[in-house]
Order: structure tokens, then sequence, then C-alpha cells
């Protein structure tokens, strides 16, 4: 074997040393705790990283000639560390381990390129073995230029027509490293291909595979249900790091409950529960029902205006005032866009909101323009747009739909079993970034249900924070937002 690049001999040991102890090499590896660095007020690795490491490291040695793939699965809370820990497996495989190969890739070529590898080449840049590799915006590489072909670990974002990339990851004899960055999202047929990679024999293989547990189906779940006797798995909470905000989890806690599936996926870790899927618990919409409650004279009058985008959906009028409803739910069905914003601006006239939030997505922009030019003062809303709080909510729909779920608590519906059905009708999951994802209209009909118009409706009331003139005088769409 000839000898590593622009490596001392001395540094060649210690280097192998590190071959089957991976933590060693991260606390050997990196700056812990010195000053004028990065990690001057760093102690080290995590508790729970260094378990991964070192259960690697043990897998590895307990193997010995008669290897098998070690496979490593970890489901985690936000802010615990993965991606560092994705990076630190990259450079010590590359560094112990002459002419490994290997891929990483993540559920979007975005999080590949801007989070999975932008965190590596912030610890690359502060490894000790930097000197050995040249790191390019898709791979990590040997400097040697006849070794730069076989000891290298490739930046591939995923693609169902061209798995090449994964099928052809054989390594005869010398190490494989396959890393999956928010794993839950990648489609299984990759899951697939990429197992073609193990059946080497006599080769170090080590696939892992991180990610927040947002699916209750797929490769990812199965890791840690019916082919969890082949993977090394650990769910991690959130709270067990000092890395992540304690006291934003503890509004989350006390926001959505601390078993909420909220907090099993973006805090503790844990999948989302497969039986409890329904946004809006019936029991929490029939509570609204049978309570009773007075309009309070100083809350704001906010009008919700939901128009329908199929023939059989109905477009909805209906005003919130504090905790009620005031006045009846007004459904329209098979009217073109200008009778309709009559309709809308006639109510308007007669009820004098405080503010109008008409959903503008679609054909409904025209219902929009439509009352601007009769001089109203409407605000469009779009729920495919991003949410105000992006980190929690996919888009503003679901947003809008959970602030009107916390509103159910206190408040009084009317006795309307279509609301009521609308309400508790949509389902929701999360997606790869832990996001709130409320089910699209178009899926609740492939499941046999309405399209769920009035509660389309009221949720517009809470696309933002109305606040009440010193007055109290009603003002047709006032524009004095505050954005929650």
């Amino acid at each position: 074997m000839t000898a590593e690049p622009h490596a001392d001999d001395a540094f060649d040991l210690r280097l192998a040393k590190f071959r089957h102890d991976p933590v060693g090499f991260v606390r050997w590896a990196f700056p812990w705790g010195v000053p004028g660095t990065p990690l001057h007020r760093a102690r080290g690795p995590e508790r729970w990283q260094t378990a991964i490491l070192e259960a690697i490291g043990e897998r590895l040695r307990r193997r010995g000639a008669a290897r098998e793939p070690v496979l490593v699965a970890v489901a985690s809370g936000h802010g615990v560390g993965k991606s560092a820990l994705v990076a630190w497996l990259v450079i010590w495989a590359m560094a112990t381990g002459r002419d490994t190969r290997g891929v990483v890739t993540a559920n979007t070529e975005v999080q590949l390129k801007t989070k999975t590898w932008a965190e590596l080449a912030k610890w690359f840049r502060l490894s000790r073995p930097r000197h050995l590799f040249r790191l390019a915006a898709t791979a990590i590489q040997a400097k040697e230029n006849e070794a730069a072909r076989t000891w290298r670990i490739d930046m591939v974002p995923w693609s169902l027509n061209q798995t090449e990339s994964f099928a052809g990851l054989h390594n005869q004899g010398r190490r494989i490293v396959i890393v999956f960055d928010e794993a839950s999202a990648i489609p299984d047929p990759i899951w697939e291909v990429t197992e073609g990679a193990l059946t080497d024999r006599e080769t170090e293989i080590v696939w892992a595979v991180f990610g927040n547990p947002t699916q209750t189906t797929g490769r990812f779940r199965e890791c840690f249900g019916r082919r969890r006797h082949r993977w090394i798995t650990r769910h991690v909470d959130s709270r067990e790091t000092r890395l992540t905000d304690r006291a934003q989890i503890d509004r989350w806690i006390a926001d959505y409950g601390a078993d909420s599936d909220f907090v099993r996926v973006r805090v503790k870790g844990e999948f989302p529960r497969s039986s409890s899927r329904q946004f809006i618990p019936q029991a929490l919409v029939d509570a609204a029902r049978m309570r009773k409650a007075a309009a309070d004279p100083e809350a704001p009058r906010i009008m919700g205006v939901d128009v329908a985008r199929f023939g059989d959906d109905q477009s909805v009028i209906l005003l919130r005032h504090g905790e009620v409803l005031a006045g009846e739910i007004r459904r329209f069905r098979g009217i073109d866009l200008m009778q309709f914003a009559a309709h809308v601006a006639e109510r308007i006239a007669a009820d004098r909101p405080d503010a109008v939030f008409v959903d503008g997505a679609g054909v409904g922009g025209g219902v929009v323009d439509r009352l601007r030019q009769l001089g109203h003062r409407v605000h469009d809303v779009n729920g495919g747009e991003a949410a105000r709080r992006s980190r929690e909510y996919l888009n503003r729909r679901a947003e809008m739909w959970d602030r009107m779920r916390h509103w159910l608590k206190t408040a009084a519906l009317p006795d309307d079993r279509v609301l009521a059905a609308d309400l508790a009708g949509p389902e929701y999951g999360f997606d790869a970034k832990g996001r709130i994802q409320l089910e699209r209209k178009e899926e609740m009909k492939r499941r046999g249900l309405a399209s769920p118009d009035a509660a389309d409706a009221l949720a517009l009331t809470f696309a933002d924070f109305v606040p009440v003139r010193p007055d109290h005088r009603r003002l047709a769409a006032s524009t004095d937002f505050r954005v929650l």
C-alpha cells in the first residue's frame, strides 16, 4: 500500500489507529475547547452522538473478517446536531480508510447543498487531516491524482430516473459509506437500489440514515419497525442536547401538549401516531357547539371569504366576532365570480367588518380584484404561501387552521352540522422538516369527503391579527395589521 498523500509516518499511524474508533477520531480531529477557534466553548460530541459513534466502532470491530453491513438509523427532534454527525462520519471514513468510496444524499437537492454539504465544509475546514483531501462542490476526494478517482465520497441528489450512482456503488475489499439525510422523505426505490451495494464481500460498509420521523410509512419508518433487528436505532429527544432552544421547546409543549404528534415529531424524535391524523378532534368541535358565549363588543369583526374552485364546492362568507360567529353562514354554489363578488360587497356594506380576508389563490383572485374595483379594502390570502412561522407550518393554510384549532378551545359555534363536519374532516401529517402539513382538498375528495369550504372561510379570519381601533369604529377592511 502506498503512503497517504502528504502524510508523514506518525500521522499515518495515528489515522490507522482510528480505523474502527470513530468517536476517538472525532475527539482527536477537531479543536475542541481550543481558544481562537469556533469550538473554543465546545466540550466535544453530544452524548447521543458519542453513543452512535461508539456503536459503529463496536460493530466494525465485532464483525472482523466476516463483515456484515453496519446499518444505523437515527430519528430525532429538531436542532440536535445530526448534520454535524453526518460530517464527522464522512471525514472519519475518508481519513481512516484508503480508497473509501461513498455517497451522501438528502430529501431535496436544496437540503443537500445548503445544509448537509455546507455542514461538511464547516467541519472539514476544522479537521486535522484536511490537508489529505480536496473538498469540492460535489465531492470530497484524495488530493493524490491517481487516488482521487477511487478514494472519494460524492454528493448525489437522488433521482428516480437516474439511480446509477446508488446501484453502482461497489468497492470490493475496501470501505463503502452511504449517508441519507432527512431520510424519511427519500423514496423507497432509492433505498432498494442502494441495498445493491451491500452485497460486496469482505468490505466495510456503513449505511447511516438520519431524519425527523415525519412519516408513518416508508423505509425510514421500517428501520424502527419490521427491519429493526438489522439496524442500530436511536430516537433523539431535542431536550437531550445542549444545542437546542429550551424556551422554544417549552412553548411548543405548552401549545400542543406533551404527547401531541407535533411534539412527538419535532421534539421527541418519535413517529406520529397513524391513528390520530385528524387535525381538529371531533370532541373539540362538539364542545364548541355546546358552548354558549356572547360577542365581546370590543373584539374585532373579521370576515372570511372562501371562493369555490370546483363545481361541487361552495363559496362561503362568514363573520367572526371574537369567540362567536355573527349572523348566518352564507353559502353559494353555481354562481360566477362577479355574482359572488356582489354578494360579498353586499355583506361588507351591511356588517362593516374591521377586516376582510379573501382566499385569493387561483380563481379567488378575480373576486379580490372585483371587490377592490368596487372600493373595498380586502386582503388577498394565498394559503399555499409560506407561513409566518415557517419552521412550524408548511404553508399559511396550515398556520391559519392551527390558530383556529386553538380558538375552538374557548369559542362557541353555531349548531351547523356542515361546519362541524368541515372542521373535523381534514387530516394532517408532517413534511420532511417536521412542519405541520394539512391535507389538501383534493386528497379529501379522494377519501370521499367534501371540500371543507366553511371551515376554510373561518380559518381565513385567522390570517393576521386584527386590532380594534381606539374608538371602536367599524371601518371596512382596515389595513392596520400586525403579523402574529
